[in-house]
């Protein structure tokens, strides 16, 4: 797997307007996204399957890393180059068996104990929060800076803060020793998504 830089990690929300849903992307990796994950709750099988193939033209053309949400089956189908699972999903240890050893891994995990088990099943980066409050999903756990900064020192793999990060917080996360910020609304409803991701990978590098 090649080196996965995850300063700037886009999780989509929901695509109602599939022409904008896409310029938004395509936008938001002019302004510096490194990577993207498609994550779709709702949509049938093939309208997912359908959507994924769009981004993935817009992630080739850019060369960035496009991962699939959940979906192991829909990440297959299109050869994205990863994908992300949660807790509650599919395990660890099983999707890295069906992806296989060159696919990016991701898990959410909000403890040490979470993590530590994420790295030792395969996975290759962890997402930890919510660390701020976000709207875009009222089930996410909340963690502390302090937890999160756990999170990171417990683990060799890299860790992406997720969770109501934007323009106005995420300098707050500075010290962590986190590896990116991954965002949704901060970018997905902006009105300038190319500028609002600049921004963002300023605050991140600074």
């Amino acid at each position: 797997m090649k080196k996965l830089d995850l300063s700037l990690y886009l999780v989509t929300d929901k695509s109602d307007d599939v022409e904008k849903f896409l310029n938004t992307i395509e936008e938001a990796i002019k302004g510096g996204v490194t990577v993207v994950q498609i994550r779709e709750k709702t949509a049938d099988t093939l309208d997912f399957y359908n959507l994924a193939l769009k981004v993935k033209e817009i992630t080739t053309k850019y060369n960035v890393p496009l991962i699939i949400n959940d979906r192991v089956d829909i990440a297959l189908a299109i050869d994205a180059d990863g994908v992300h699972v949660g807790q509650s999903d599919m395990p660890c240890d099983v999707t890295r068996k069906l992806i296989g050893k060159d696919k990016i891994l991701g898990v959410s995990a909000a403890t040490v104990n979470e993590a530590q088990k994420a790295e030792k099943d395969g996975a290759d980066y962890i997402g930890t929060g919510a660390v701020f409050p976000t709207a875009t999903k009222d089930d996410a756990p909340s963690v502390t800076k302090e937890e999160l900064k756990e999170v990171v020192d417990s683990i060799d793999i890299p860790v992406v803060a997720i969770g109501g990060i934007n323009h106005g917080n995420a300098s707050e996360l500075k010290d962590t020793g986190i590896a990116g910020l991954s965002v949704v609304s901060a970018i997905m409803s902006a009105d300038d998504p190319k500028k609002a991701s600049q921004e963002l990978l300023n605050i991140f590098n600074s």
